[in-house]
């Protein structure tokens, strides 16, 4: 067997590993890599291996980093099976639309400016990779891949519907199990049951993102957010938020309603969930109760919906977000992306930022050179629409609401997985990498982009 890695070896992004066994070639994951535009060379570059050679595509969730890169990987040649689950399947097929019509749109910006640049991939693209999508995968019920080779997918409680992969392989009379741990949500969550490895792994592939540090308890940044929101409010400012629509959407909204039943702001506060996809996601959610915790799928069934609030306003349209930089004061303001590096948020940071009064509150990871890194960090300017924007308003930044298990929750998820030989981190800066090799019993190794080991 052989076990390469092909993103996110080294950084947080493109998610992109491949198995060798029994002369079949399983690909898990195949994402974008995201920052700055420095990278659009990486997404564009070969990925390290022939596309037609992969004979199944197991996906681990549907966030950009995971699957951005399929329908490049179908256009340059695979045409085997994809599978992952329900969820997966439909949250994919808005995050990957979505991403083709940035591609598409960034295409047409470059070219208003006399630059030739053709998209990564565009919309038929990705409808013809949604073809390629074939067998649902369920919790805890083993596939067939052929050739003496099954695959479970196990719940990872990161995003709906999210999974890790059990390959159980067998070959030359012996059975081996790899452990592929795709994105692992930690254990407090409102929406998500707790992670749920399986058992007996040989080998593990893991991600690291937070392997160096804890986030804070999930009560802590409840109250952090719930004041952060009534602050601005009391200070007659508007609040950004940029937001990952899969899951920080759902969950701030679900917190809102939260706030407002306990009166922890007026009743008159007004919240945008600025951004398509988001509110596709969120109508989603609403389909597969079944992926959320018992209370939650609860209520859904029983014609209560968790993410309403009297002043929601869904905004689709590009005219309707416009409006929204109107508004001086009052207003919550949910817009992608969570790390700024498109969409409308930054729309809404170039009208906010300039004013005392305004708070941008993050949410969720920011990565080296993006948008939202730079904030976070201090700078005192940034630059938006070719023009340098004062960063007046008050920063927060609330660690506590990611999707991303910490260090104590990784090192409780890999005791769970068995006594592995060998683990492979993976889906982490070299910090992260370095401090969870620290924590974690047995072989550790930190693999860089196309390496390759023999199991």
């Amino acid at each position: 067997m052989k076990l390469s890695f092909h993103g996110a070896a080294g950084g947080v992004t493109g998610s992109c590993h491949m198995l060798k066994a029994n002369g079949r070639t399983i690909l898990v994951d195949c994402g974008l890599f995201q920052g700055g535009h420095e990278l659009d060379e990486d997404n564009s570059a070969p990925f390290g291996f022939d596309p037609a050679t992969v004979d199944v595509l197991l996906l681990t969730h549907a966030h950009l980093d995971h699957c951005g890169r399929i329908p490049l990987l179908v256009d340059r040649g695979f045409d085997g099976e994809i599978i992952c689950t329900a969820a997966t399947r439909d949250l994919a097929r808005l995050v990957m639309l979505d991403s083709a019509h940035l591609h598409e749109e960034e295409a047409r910006r470059a070219r208003r400016h006399g630059k030739q640049k053709a998209p990564l991939y565009d919309t038929l693209d990705a409808l013809t990779a949604m073809d390629l999508f074939g067998r649902v995968a369920e919790y805890e019920q083993p596939l067939d891949l052929g050739r003496g080779i099954t695959a479970t997918f196990h719940d990872a409680g990161h995003i709906l519907g999210s999974a890790s992969i059990a390959l159980d392989v067998t070959e030359d009379g012996q059975s081996r199990r790899i452990l592929f741990s795709g994105d692992i949500g930690p254990r407090e969550r409102p929406l998500l049951n707790s992670p749920v490895p399986p058992g007996g792994a040989d080998f593990v592939v893991m991600e690291s993102t937070y392997g160096d540090r804890d986030h804070r308890s999930l009560g802590a940044s409840v109250t952090e957010f719930h004041d952060a929101v009534a602050e601005a409010w009391g200070r007659g400012g508007n609040v950004v938020i940029p937001t990952f629509a899969l899951e920080r959407a759902q969950e701030l909204l679900f917190y809102l309603r939260e706030g407002l039943q306990k009166g922890e702001f007026p009743k008159g506060l007004r919240v945008f969930l600025d951004s398509p996809m988001a509110i596709s996601a969120t109508k989603l959610f609403k389909q597969h109760p079944d992926a959320l915790k018992p209370e939650l799928a609860a209520m859904l069934r029983g014609g209560r919906d968790p993410f309403d609030l009297p002043e929601l306003e869904f905004t689709r349209d590009a005219s309707e977000s416009m409006e929204i930089n109107r508004l001086r004061g009052g207003a919550v303001i949910m817009a992608g992306s969570g790390m700024c590096t498109g969409g409308r948020v930054r729309h809404h940071l170039r009208h906010n930022l300039p004013h005392a009064d305004n708070s941008v509150i993050f949410v969720g990871f920011a990565a080296e050179g993006t948008l939202a890194r730079i904030i976070i960090d201090g700078a005192r300017t940034v630059k938006l629409f070719g023009r340098e924007i004062p960063v007046r308003a008050k920063i927060h930044t609330i660690n506590g609401f990611s999707a991303h298990a910490g260090q104590s929750d990784l090192v409780d998820w890999h005791n769970r997985s068995g006594k592995p030989q060998r683990t492979f981190l993976v889906h982490g800066e070299d910090d992260s990498r370095t401090a969870l090799a620290r924590a974690l019993p047995g072989k550790i190794e930190l693999p860089g982009l196309h390496d390759a080991y023999t199991l």
